[in-house]
């Protein structure tokens, strides 16, 4: 028997980069090197500074407001299509002139709240409706009570509340009597004051042709009254929307709720349909 030994320092040595070839292993510092910007190229990464600006004036030009002729032009013909929200830019940007003069005077002596926003027809408050010597000395012949009710933020007047107004002669010397019409209605955008639309602008249509004149109240006279004589002027005198609110801005300070806004609207859009009024 032969033995084949060797001894250590016989054996054959074989170099470290050799014996582990096949693991393809690599040495830390012998690792290929990517630069960042062409590691992470296929997500389209941007540093900070290297992000595109957009100006805050792009950014928000959608949100900006525009004004209702450049509404009207951007929609082609002449707003075809009224919004509640249209309405409300229009009443928040038209301004209201400063209102110091004959008639202020005489609403602050008579302590009430009361402008002319149209030929004979008045928006006051529930003290003007309710101090009847300021509505003798103003002629007033007819009573439209929006808030009528004994409930919180109505007015408690009625038919018997004027039973002593006198009459007065109106045109062509016809007598006039004194008229009073109430809704019971609360400032509440889910009040329905569409339904009173029509019969508003018949009982105002007929204190102005008659010669008399109309007081068109609620509790503060911003949103019922002026709700009403928006939808007279719509109705009655051929206003669209935007107009008949241009038109009692220039004279008293109105804001009808989000809800009666909507429903002038709507008001608006069926007189289009019908071609009521030109546009």
């Amino acid at each position: 028997m032969s033995w084949r030994y060797a001894l250590p320092y016989e054996r054959s040595y074989t170099p470290v980069s050799d014996r582990y070839s096949n693991l393809s292993y690599q040495l830390p510092y012998k690792r290929s090197y990517t630069p960042v910007s062409d590691r992470y190229s296929d997500l389209c990464y941007q540093l900070p500074y290297e992000r595109s600006y957009t100006p805050v004036s792009d950014r928000y030009r959608n949100l900006y407001y525009q004004s209702p002729s450049r509404l009207e032009s951007a929609a082609g013909t002449s707003s075809e299509h009224t919004t509640g929200r249209q309405l409300q830019r229009v009443l928040h940007y038209s301004m209201t002139p400063c209102m110091a003069g004959v008639l202020r005077s005489e609403c602050a002596l008579h302590e009430v709240d009361c402008d002319e926003v149209y030929p004979g027809i008045y928006i006051g408050d529930a003290a003007s409706a309710k101090n009847k010597t300021f509505l003798r000395m103003k002629g007033i012949t007819h009573v439209l009570n929006a808030a009528e009710g004994c409930r919180y933020g109505q007015v408690d007047t009625g038919h018997s509340y004027y039973r002593d107004m006198p009459s007065i002669s109106g045109r062509d010397n016809k007598t006039t009597y004194f008229r009073y019409m109430g809704f019971p209605m609360v400032d509440a955008p889910t009040t329905d004051i569409s339904r009173y639309f029509y019969v508003a602008a018949k009982f105002i249509d007929s204190a102005i042709s008659s010669g008399g004149k109309v007081l068109v109240h609620c509790l503060v006279g911003m949103s019922r009254s002026a709700t009403c004589v928006l939808a007279y002027l719509m109705i009655c005198r051929k206003m669209s929307a935007v107009d008949a609110i241009r038109k009692v801005r220039m004279h008293r300070d109105i804001h009808p709720n989000d809800g009666f806004l909507q429903q002038l609207a709507d008001l608006d859009m069926e007189l289009k349909r019908k071609c009521l009024y030109p546009y």
